[in-house]
């Protein structure tokens, strides 16, 4: 049961950090991250509101919510790295991801 858990959480696996030679992966990830937008609205294009409203996991976020969850999470870490690199000691916020779950334009 416990192995069945951590597919739902972790659905693409948990996270594992890259060789210290990433070039050609970090090639190959902006490319995945350039795709990802249209191979997104593919899958959900169609989809009614009672679809998009299925939770895709027991007490999880619905479709819905897990794709607006995609968008806030790439405006944010976009801010955080132009921050970053445009500050001398950019403090890193974080945000409350459930919250931002529940707002109205989710």
């Amino acid at each position: 049961m416990a192995q069945y858990n951590q597919k739902l959480r972790y659905p693409i696996g948990i996270f594992q950090l890259p060789h210290a030679d990433a070039g050609e992966q970090t090639q190959q990830w902006i490319e995945e991250i350039a795709a990802f937008p249209g191979l997104l609205r593919k899958e959900v294009q169609g989809l009614s509101d009672e679809q998009l409203a299925w939770p895709y996991r027991p007490d999880g976020w619905n479709i819905r919510q897990v794709v607006h969850h995609c968008a806030d999470s790439h405006m944010n870490c976009f801010s955080r790295f132009k921050l970053a690199l445009t500050e001398d000691n950019p403090t890193i916020r974080p945000y409350f991801e459930d919250r931002w779950a529940q707002l109205p334009d989710t």
